[in-house]
Protein backbone atom coordinates (compact mmCIF):
# COMPACT_ATOMS: atom_id res chain seq x y z
CA UNK A 1 0.00 0.00 0.00
CA UNK A 2 2.96 2.30 1.19
CA UNK A 3 4.71 1.43 -2.13
CA UNK A 4 1.79 2.58 -4.31
CA UNK A 5 1.61 5.53 -2.64
CA UNK A 6 5.60 6.26 -3.08
CA UNK A 7 5.47 5.85 -6.65
CA UNK A 8 1.85 8.41 -7.17
CA UNK A 9 4.59 11.01 -5.08
CA UNK A 10 7.72 10.15 -7.27
CA UNK A 11 5.60 10.01 -10.72
CA UNK A 12 4.30 13.67 -9.93
CA UNK A 13 7.22 15.45 -8.58
CA UNK A 14 8.83 17.51 -11.55
CA UNK A 15 12.52 16.64 -9.94
CA UNK A 16 12.28 13.25 -10.11
CA UNK A 17 13.39 11.74 -13.53
CA UNK A 18 13.19 8.42 -13.64
CA UNK A 19 11.95 5.72 -11.06
CA UNK A 20 12.48 2.18 -11.63
CA UNK A 21 10.04 -0.49 -9.37
CA UNK A 22 11.63 -3.73 -8.57
CA UNK A 23 8.70 -6.16 -7.63
CA UNK A 24 7.15 -9.69 -9.21
CA UNK A 25 4.50 -7.75 -11.12
CA UNK A 26 4.31 -4.61 -12.92
CA UNK A 27 2.54 -1.69 -11.53
CA UNK A 28 -0.44 -1.09 -12.21
CA UNK A 29 0.13 2.13 -13.74
CA UNK A 30 2.14 3.56 -17.07
CA UNK A 31 4.71 6.65 -17.14
CA UNK A 32 7.15 8.10 -19.80
CA UNK A 33 9.83 8.33 -16.78
CA UNK A 34 8.82 4.69 -15.14
CA UNK A 35 10.90 1.67 -15.56
CA UNK A 36 9.79 -1.88 -14.47
CA UNK A 37 12.34 -4.64 -13.68
CA UNK A 38 10.63 -7.79 -13.11
CA UNK A 39 12.09 -9.99 -10.76
CA UNK A 40 10.72 -12.89 -8.57
CA UNK A 41 13.36 -14.11 -5.95
CA UNK A 42 14.38 -10.92 -4.50
CA UNK A 43 16.57 -12.91 -1.73
CA UNK A 44 19.06 -13.21 -4.90
CA UNK A 45 19.38 -9.64 -7.43
CA UNK A 46 22.32 -11.31 -9.15
CA UNK A 47 20.93 -11.26 -12.42
CA UNK A 48 19.21 -7.84 -12.48
CA UNK A 49 22.28 -6.38 -10.57
CA UNK A 50 23.78 -4.70 -13.50
CA UNK A 51 20.17 -2.48 -13.97
CA UNK A 52 20.39 -1.52 -10.27
CA UNK A 53 23.73 1.02 -10.40
CA UNK A 54 23.81 5.04 -10.13
CA UNK A 55 20.58 5.08 -8.10
CA UNK A 56 19.80 7.76 -5.78
CA UNK A 57 17.50 6.46 -3.54
CA UNK A 58 15.62 2.69 -2.34
CA UNK A 59 11.67 3.41 -0.96
CA UNK A 60 11.75 -0.24 0.80
CA UNK A 61 8.27 -0.91 0.73
CA UNK A 62 8.03 -5.16 1.13
CA UNK A 63 6.37 -6.20 4.13
CA UNK A 64 4.67 -8.76 5.89
CA UNK A 65 2.21 -9.47 8.67
CA UNK A 66 3.49 -11.79 11.35
CA UNK A 67 -0.03 -12.83 11.85
CA UNK A 68 -0.31 -16.65 11.90
CA UNK A 69 3.04 -16.33 10.59
CA UNK A 70 5.99 -19.12 12.76
CA UNK A 71 8.74 -16.58 14.54
CA UNK A 72 11.51 -18.21 12.33
CA UNK A 73 9.43 -17.55 8.76
CA UNK A 74 8.65 -13.77 9.70
CA UNK A 75 12.74 -13.11 10.88
CA UNK A 76 13.41 -14.55 7.25
CA UNK A 77 10.55 -12.92 5.28
CA UNK A 78 11.42 -9.34 7.59
CA UNK A 79 15.18 -9.22 8.78
CA UNK A 80 16.92 -11.52 6.02
CA UNK A 81 15.21 -10.36 3.38
CA UNK A 82 15.56 -6.45 3.82
CA UNK A 83 19.52 -7.10 4.34
CA UNK A 84 19.87 -9.27 0.89
CA UNK A 85 18.78 -6.55 -0.53
CA UNK A 86 20.16 -3.61 0.99
CA UNK A 87 23.35 -4.56 0.90
CA UNK A 88 23.08 -5.79 -2.57
CA UNK A 89 22.31 -1.84 -2.96
CA UNK A 90 24.71 -0.34 -0.83
CA UNK A 91 27.12 -1.94 -2.93
CA UNK A 92 26.10 -0.77 -5.72
CA UNK A 93 25.05 2.59 -4.52
CA UNK A 94 27.14 3.28 -1.39
CA UNK A 95 25.93 7.11 -0.87
CA UNK A 96 21.87 5.86 -1.48
CA UNK A 97 19.31 6.97 0.58
CA UNK A 98 17.67 4.00 2.32
CA UNK A 99 14.04 4.49 3.38
CA UNK A 100 12.37 1.68 5.39
CA UNK A 101 8.84 1.19 6.48
CA UNK A 102 8.61 -0.59 9.61
CA UNK A 103 5.92 0.53 11.87
CA UNK A 104 4.59 1.89 15.29
CA UNK A 105 5.98 -0.27 18.59
CA UNK A 106 9.37 -1.14 16.54
CA UNK A 107 11.86 -2.00 18.96
CA UNK A 108 14.90 -4.35 19.39
CA UNK A 109 14.43 -5.06 23.04
CA UNK A 110 10.79 -5.61 22.68
CA UNK A 111 9.29 -8.61 23.93
CA UNK A 112 7.33 -8.96 20.91
CA UNK A 113 8.68 -10.77 18.34
CA UNK A 114 7.42 -8.70 14.91
CA UNK A 115 8.77 -5.83 17.28
CA UNK A 116 12.07 -7.09 18.24
CA UNK A 117 12.44 -8.42 13.94
CA UNK A 118 11.79 -4.67 12.94
CA UNK A 119 13.63 -3.52 15.48
CA UNK A 120 17.16 -5.29 14.84
CA UNK A 121 16.55 -4.80 10.65
CA UNK A 122 16.30 -0.87 11.65
CA UNK A 123 19.40 -1.10 13.42
CA UNK A 124 21.63 -3.26 10.66
CA UNK A 125 20.05 -0.78 8.29
CA UNK A 126 21.23 2.29 9.99
CA UNK A 127 24.23 0.88 10.52
CA UNK A 128 24.70 0.15 6.77
CA UNK A 129 23.64 3.13 5.20
CA UNK A 130 24.71 6.63 6.50
CA UNK A 131 21.68 7.68 4.52
CA UNK A 132 19.02 5.61 6.06
CA UNK A 133 15.91 6.41 7.59
CA UNK A 134 13.28 4.14 9.34
CA UNK A 135 9.70 5.32 9.03
CA UNK A 136 7.31 3.79 12.16
CA UNK A 137 3.51 4.77 10.98
CA UNK A 138 0.55 3.98 13.07
CA UNK A 139 -2.51 3.80 10.98
CA UNK A 140 -2.33 4.76 7.54
CA UNK A 141 -5.43 5.86 6.01
CA UNK A 142 -5.33 5.23 2.17
CA UNK A 143 -5.69 8.04 -0.49
CA UNK A 144 -6.09 8.48 -3.87
CA UNK A 145 -7.21 4.55 -4.89
CA UNK A 146 -4.58 2.87 -2.86
CA UNK A 147 -5.19 0.05 -1.55
CA UNK A 148 -4.25 -2.91 0.34
CA UNK A 149 -3.45 -6.15 -0.42
CA UNK A 150 -4.72 -7.93 2.43
CA UNK A 151 -9.23 -7.83 1.90
CA UNK A 152 -10.00 -7.53 5.82
CA UNK A 153 -7.87 -4.00 6.18
CA UNK A 154 -9.53 -2.25 3.06
CA UNK A 155 -12.79 -3.03 5.38
CA UNK A 156 -11.31 -1.71 8.19
CA UNK A 157 -10.17 1.23 5.82
CA UNK A 158 -13.43 1.51 4.47
CA UNK A 159 -15.13 2.19 7.90
CA UNK A 160 -12.65 4.49 9.65
CA UNK A 161 -12.11 6.40 6.39
CA UNK A 162 -14.95 8.91 7.22
CA UNK A 163 -13.54 9.42 10.62
CA UNK A 164 -10.51 9.95 9.51
CA UNK A 165 -9.58 13.77 9.73
CA UNK A 166 -11.40 13.35 13.28
CA UNK A 167 -8.95 10.85 14.72
CA UNK A 168 -5.93 12.45 12.97
CA UNK A 169 -7.30 16.00 15.06
CA UNK A 170 -7.91 14.16 18.39
CA UNK A 171 -5.16 11.87 18.41
CA UNK A 172 -2.52 13.17 15.77
CA UNK A 173 0.63 10.55 17.28
CA UNK A 174 -1.19 7.57 15.59
CA UNK A 175 -2.69 8.78 12.49
CA UNK A 176 -1.25 9.57 8.79
CA UNK A 177 -2.39 8.88 5.24
CA UNK A 178 -0.55 7.30 2.60
CA UNK A 179 0.01 10.30 0.66
CA UNK A 180 1.71 11.73 3.85
CA UNK A 181 3.75 8.42 4.56
CA UNK A 182 4.82 8.97 0.80
CA UNK A 183 5.66 12.74 0.50
CA UNK A 184 7.67 12.12 3.47
CA UNK A 185 9.87 9.16 2.37
CA UNK A 186 10.47 11.24 -0.69
CA UNK A 187 11.35 14.63 1.48
CA UNK A 188 13.84 11.88 3.49
CA UNK A 189 15.23 10.65 0.45
CA UNK A 190 16.21 14.11 -1.11
CA UNK A 191 17.07 16.20 1.80
CA UNK A 192 16.98 14.41 5.07
CA UNK A 193 15.09 14.30 7.91
CA UNK A 194 15.57 15.75 11.68
CA UNK A 195 15.77 12.65 12.76
CA UNK A 196 16.97 8.67 11.55
CA UNK A 197 13.76 6.65 12.79
CA UNK A 198 10.24 8.97 12.80
CA UNK A 199 7.62 8.47 14.25
CA UNK A 200 4.08 9.39 13.14
CA UNK A 201 3.97 13.02 14.48
CA UNK A 202 7.36 13.46 13.04
CA UNK A 203 5.98 12.10 9.80
CA UNK A 204 3.17 14.24 9.45
CA UNK A 205 5.75 16.96 10.30
CA UNK A 206 7.94 15.87 7.37
CA UNK A 207 4.97 15.83 4.89
CA UNK A 208 3.95 19.05 5.58
CA UNK A 209 7.43 20.66 4.68
CA UNK A 210 7.43 21.86 1.24
CA UNK A 211 9.49 20.56 -1.81
CA UNK A 212 12.90 21.99 -2.28
CA UNK A 213 14.15 21.56 -6.10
Amino acid sequence: MVGQAVLRECLLDPAITSVLTLCRTAPPTSHPKLRHIPHADLFDLTAVEAQLTNLDACFFCVGVTSVGMKDNEYRHLTYDLTLSVARTLQRLNPAMAFIYISGQGTDPKSSLHWARVKGETESALLELFPRAYMFRPGYIQPMHGVRAKIAWYNAVYAVLGPLYPLLKRVVPSMFTSSEAVARAMLRAAQHGAPKRVLETPDINALASTPALN
